[in-house]
């Protein structure tokens, strides 16, 4: 037996509690480039602790399909971590409050094309999950000595649906 999750657009505000929303909204905070470019000006805090550094990495992740089933998810404790579309395609984003150290009800949030997520340190999360071909992502994370990975299986999983415009909260809806 499974959960049901559907999923909401991505917005800066219902995804805060998580992380940040990379995406170039509003206006540039800066015109750089003899006035040919506009310079969304640090849209994530980036954490990656004393012993660690930033890297950046390419990943190739496998599409899904609706409903996705999402029975992992996983933190890193020592460092944030970034997923940005190299392709531009939407992504399924799951996430879920730390309820004295175990995932709480996770939420389920649709990434639109140009926008990627940057995971807060800690953060519950459910893995790369590509909705097109060609699944390609650059990973922005922690590169260290010490592990940076925790795992938690659901029992039982979710499965997500896609919502239509999402509800009001941005927050998907558990069944």
């Amino acid at each position: 037996m499974s959960r049901t999750l559907v999923a909401s657009p991505l917005t800066a505000e219902t995804f805060a509690p998580f992380g940040d929303v990379l995406e170039a909204r509003g206006d540039p905070d800066r015109i750089i480039n003899r006035g040919r470019c506009g310079r969304f000006h640090d849209r994530a805090c980036l954490d990656f602790g004393t012993d660690g550094r930033a890297g950046i990495s390419v990943f190739r992740g496998e599409p899904v399909a609706w409903p996705v089933e999402i029975a992992l998810v996983e933190r890193h404790p020592d460092g944030s971590q970034a997923f940005v579309s190299m392709s531009g395609h939407p992504f399924l984003v799951v996430v879920a409050p730390d309820e004295g150290g175990v995932p709480g009800t996770p939420c389920a949030f649709i990434a639109a094309p140009g926008q990627g997520v940057n995971f807060h340190r800690g953060t519950w999360h459910g893995v790369l999950t590509p909705l097109h071909e060609p699944g390609l992502f650059a990973v922005v994370d922690r590169i260290g000595g010490t592990p940076n990975l925790e795992e938690r299986l659901l029992d039982p999983p979710y499965l997500v649906e896609p919502g239509q415009d999402g509800d009001s909260a941005g927050l998907a809806r558990v069944s």
